[in-house]
C-alpha cells in the first residue's frame, strides 16, 4: 500500500451535514501499517526531546494521544467534552461553526512547568485545539506543540494557531471543508 496517508483516510460527503466532506480517519486506524506509519510520523519531531505528557483532544485525540505518549514514554491526559470527567475540572467554552461546545480537563492532570504535547485527528478551524490550548496554560503547562493527521488549511486553524505562538506539525492536508 501506499505511503501517503491520505489513501488511508476515507471520505464520507454530506457528514455530518450537506456541503461537507467529512475525512474518516478510521479507515487508517483499522489499517495496522497505516496506523502505525501515522503514529511514527506524529511522533518523529518529538523524539528525544522533554515531553511530559500528551494531551488528546475527545475524541479521537485519545487514540493517538495514547499511542503517541506511550512511544514518547509520558503520561497521557484526555481532553474530554463537559460533564464526562469524574474529578474536579477547569472548562473552556468555544465556537463550533453550528453552536457553542465545552472542554474539560481534570484540574490535578498537569503540573506548572510540564512540557505538552497536543494531539487530534484533525485540525479545522481551530476551536477546539485553542480550547485545549487554553486549558494546559491555565494549568501552567508549557506546550511544545501540537500534533494533527490531518489539515484542513481552507477552514484557518493552522493560522489561528500559529497566530497563538504554537509550532504546528500536520502530517497531510486536503483541500475543500
Amino acid at each position: 500500500m501506499s505511503d501517503d496517508l491520505r489513501d488511508y483516510i476515507r471520505t464520507i460527503p454530506d457528514f455530518p451535514h450537506e456541503g461537507i466532506l467529512f475525512r474518516d480517519v478510521t479507515t487508517l486506524f483499522a489499517d495496522p501499517r497505516g496506523f502505525r506509519m501515522a503514529v511514527d510520523r506524529l511522533v518523529a519531531p518529538w523524539a528525544g526531546r522533554r515531553i511530559d505528557k500528551v494531551v488528546g483532544l475527545e475524541a479521537r485525540g485519545f487514540i493517538l494521544g495514547g499511542a503517541v505518549a506511550h512511544q514518547l514514554s509520558c503520561g497521557f491526559v484526555p481532553v474530554r467534552k463537559a460533564g464526562k470527567l469524574p474529578a474536579a475540572t477547569l472548562s473552556r467554552k468555544y465556537q463550533l461553526e453550528y453552536g457553542e461546545a465545552e472542554v474539560e480537563i481534570h484540574d490535578d492532570a498537569i503540573a506548572a512547568g510540564e512540557t505538552i504535547l497536543l494531539v487530534d485527528d484533525l485540525l479545522a478551524t481551530g476551536g477546539t485545539a485553542e480550547a485545549g490550548i487554553a486549558l494546559i496554560e491555565q494549568l501552567g503547562g508549557v506546550i511544545a506543540g501540537c500534533a494533527f493527521i490531518i489539515d484542513l488549511p481552507e477552514l484557518g486553524g493552522r493560522k489561528r494557531l500559529e497566530g497563538l505562538g504554537m509550532t504546528l506539525h500536520t502530517l497531510c492536508a486536503f483541500d475543500g471543508l
